[in-house]
């Protein structure tokens, strides 16, 4: 496919705000990492902006920069970090409680850390049900919440002296939630945010308050958030760049490599169980069946797209799938899933596969967060908008354009997010087509 034009890029200048919705395990991962790599305590690993590289042209042109040096990103020198919370503790606080980094460690980040006193959250027990703070927004109707939020996103963009602001949800998990006649259209929306009403959630207040302040939004849990019709034309409307939802961390991150390795060499699979045990924050809220649903959805969503049983019908028509999260406090942030896949081959001969992935759950995430961060801002920099769908790859559930089906195999997903990189500079896309089949 021929090369574009180059798209028009603002230059990366000045500060780039973060404003994240939930100060816990992950975020404070995150803030903590990127503070770390600054002052050479450590690696960015797992991080494509960071670490890897984007070839250009043929394979004999020896051409593959780092993505970072490719496309103009923000410095980590550059990164400002604020954020609501349900708990009143510091980021350092947060991190400590959380203990997923070691005490040394954050010992040396103590002062920035403790710099990072969150703001109060816009919080409602009916979507999250398992945890409850006192450092909330009280009184008033939800869109006197909204306009409180947007308040809170220009005091900060004055205080922090940031020149461009990005907003990722690192919270909790929302009890399951399908659009209704609320979230039909951008009025109708407003008027429910004036009115109270019951079917706008927490989430989705957050996101207005972005978008209206024309700040990109990454959402990094299964709600429904931006995935309705008002939000999604809002943001077209706004020139504002959305992506989502969940971040791909742990076993779904398996299955999206295994599924299609299974597919490409068709073989079939009978069933697939999956359960997690895991004690964080995250854990606890997801012991709530609403919450669950919510998670289950996503989790659930990803073989049927990869396996296409409708296409395969004597490999994958009949496959059980069963995906399962248990509450377990001694585990900590230590996630431990286990996978119990049941195959079979030629002449229908059945095997099995066991997987027990012993991960770090915002270990994996917080490189995530800051890929979404980076890219999210060069996307509105390059004057995209709407659905960024070119950052699938870091979601279990990527949000698509009305009427499109989502693409969960992880190395199409890789492979559309490195083709946009090289639209969006004008180099040719790799499509392993070349002139040499034709000569």
């Amino acid at each position: 496919m021929p090369a574009k034009e180059n798209v028009q890029i603002a230059p990366a200048q000045g500060k780039l705000g973060v404003l994240i919705p939930g100060i816990g395990a992950v975020s404070t991962t995150f803030i903590a990492g990127v503070e770390a790599i600054k002052r050479g305590l450590g690696l960015p690993v797992g991080s494509l902006t960071q670490l890897s590289t984007v070839r250009l042209g043929k394979r004999t042109d020896g051409r593959s920069p780092k993505i970072k040096d490719f496309v103009p990103l923000a410095s980590l020198e550059d990164l400002v970090f604020g954020g609501w919370d349900i708990y009143e503790d510091t980021a350092y606080e947060a991190a400590v409680n959380a203990k997923v980094l070691e005490p040394s460690l954050l010992s040396q980040l103590k002062e920035p850390l403790s710099a990072i006193h969150p703001m109060k959250a816009v919080f409602d027990p009916e979507y999250i049900r398992r945890i409850n703070g006192p450092n909330v927004k009280t009184g008033g109707t939800k869109m006197d919440k909204a306009e409180a939020l947007m308040e809170d996103i220009e005091n900060f963009r004055k205080t922090s002296g940031a020149s461009r602001l990005v907003m990722i949800w690192c919270g909790s998990t929302e009890v399951f939630h399908r659009a209704s006649d609320v979230h039909q259209t951008i009025e109708k929306f407003e008027a429910g945010l004036r009115n109270n009403d019951p079917e706008i959630a927490p989430s989705q207040i957050y996101a207005y308050a972005a978008i209206k302040s024309g700040v990109p939004y990454a959402n990094g849990a299964p709600n429904l958030t931006t995935d309705t019709p008002a939000l999604l034309a809002f943001a077209r409307d706004r020139n504002v760049p959305i992506c989502g939802k969940d971040f791909k961390t742990g076993q779904t991150f398996m299955k999206t490599l295994l599924a299609p390795g299974f597919k490409a060499r068709m073989l079939g699979i009978n069933g697939w169980f999956s359960t997690n045990i895991l004690g964080n924050r995250d854990g606890e809220v997801l012991e709530d069946p609403g919450s669950f649903k919510t998670k289950e959805e996503t989790k659930l969503s990803v073989l049927d797209q990869i396996l296409q049983p409708k296409l395969y019908p004597d490999l994958y028509e009949n496959l059980y799938h069963a995906v399962r999260i248990n509450y377990y406090p001694p585990r900590g942030d230590s996630k431990e899933g286990w996978d119990n896949i049941d195959i079979f081959g030629w002449l229908g001969y059945p095997m099995q596969i066991k997987i027990d992935f012993l991960c770090r759950d915002s270990i994996l995430a917080a490189p995530l967060v800051l890929d979404l961060v980076l890219f999210m801002d060069l996307a509105q920099r390059s004057g995209m908008r709407g659905i960024q769908e070119w950052l699938s790859f870091y979601f279990k559930a990527p949000m698509t354009a009305p009427g499109l089906y989502p693409e969960h195999d992880v190395f199409i997903q890789l492979m559309k997010l490195k083709n946009t990189l090289r639209w969006m500079r004008g180099e040719d896309l790799i499509t392993h087509l070349g002139q040499e089949y034709y000569d």
